[in-house]
């Protein structure tokens, strides 16, 4: 049975990181991933979470009914600076403290390096991983990893062969519905990439997009042309080109039973509604309705 996770990113700008539990309820979800914020792990920057925050995660938990089911940082620990990456390794090894802390065992996260450095960041990365490997496994914790466009790897086979390199039970596979595209070099072929991952899938990001590199690769444009940069959306389900059917239909063929997370970026006018219509058609999928 899958377990289907708000990420609350829409909603921290109006709220504190405890109220997003209860307003997870308020929307019909039983569990959240956490996503980053300033209150708790921003993007390469040292968990700011004391005591005093943890236990009032813990009260909103205990008091909503809703499990932080992951958290989904970003630190940059495949930075070829290598001050830089060591000071990454701390900002995840005080992490994974909080983690067990909240009773979280599981963190979904990113290569986190440059595409324009690809191999050095892959020794990096490799680096970052083993040193912290005893701290993953005292907690009991698994980490999954996706790849993200402009990270050192973007293209699925590459980044579920980094995956299996690690060579660790801990170490897991998760799919972006809305990188797709940049996933598949344009090509969409969702059975196949969820298939071949399926030995270590572990979680699942939805969220719709458009494919950028449909007909003339003019769908959306980045100026001036050629610029280093990538562009993806994190739209609700239907307004974009992610083929739904082939995602639900593949999750089920290979058994799924892991967390779907539900992250809509950048709808803040209609945020209840999306996170509503989307919780609604997974559990009718999932047969949770």
């Amino acid at each position: 049975m899958v377990d289907i996770a708000l990420d609350p990113n829409m909603y921290y700008q109006q709220m504190s990181t405890a109220d997003t539990l209860h307003k997870a309820r308020e929307l019909g979800f039983d569990f959240v991933e956490l996503s980053p914020n300033l209150e708790f792990h921003h993007w390469h920057r040292y968990p700011k979470a004391d005591d005093d925050f943890v236990a009032e995660l813990k009260k909103a938990s205990k008091d909503s009914g809703v499990k932080i089911r992951t958290l989904n940082p970003v630190f940059n620990w495949s930075s070829v600076d290598e001050q830089e990456r060591q000071a990454q390794v701390r900002n995840w090894r005080r992490l994974l403290e909080l983690a067990d802390q909240l009773d979280v065992r599981m963190i979904t996260t990113e290569f986190s390096g440059n595409p324009n450095t690809m191999v050095a960041c892959e020794h990096q990365f490799y680096k970052s991983i083993f040193e912290l490997s005893d701290d993953i496994e005292k907690y009991g914790i698994t980490i999954n990893f996706e790849a993200h466009p402009y990270d050192f790897v973007e293209t699925h086979d590459e980044a579920y062969s980094i995956v299996r390199g690690i060579n660790k039970p801990w170490a897991g596979y998760e799919y972006c519905c809305p990188h797709t595209f940049h996933l598949s070099e344009g090509k969409g072929d969702i059975r196949r990439m969820i298939h071949h991952s399926a030995p270590k899938l572990n979680e699942v990001h939805v969220a719709d997009a458009y494919n950028h590199l449909l007909g003339d690769g003019n769908r959306y444009i980045v100026n001036p042309p050629g610029v280093d940069a990538r562009v993806h959306q994190h739209n609700e389900i239907g307004k974009g080109d992610v083929n739904w059917t082939e995602v639900f239909d593949s999750l089920r063929e290979v058994n799924f039973d892991g967390v779907l997370s539900v992250c809509i970026f950048g709808w803040l006018d209609e945020a209840d509604e999306a996170n509503k219509r989307v919780l609604k058609r997974l559990k009718k999928e999932f047969g949770q309705d």
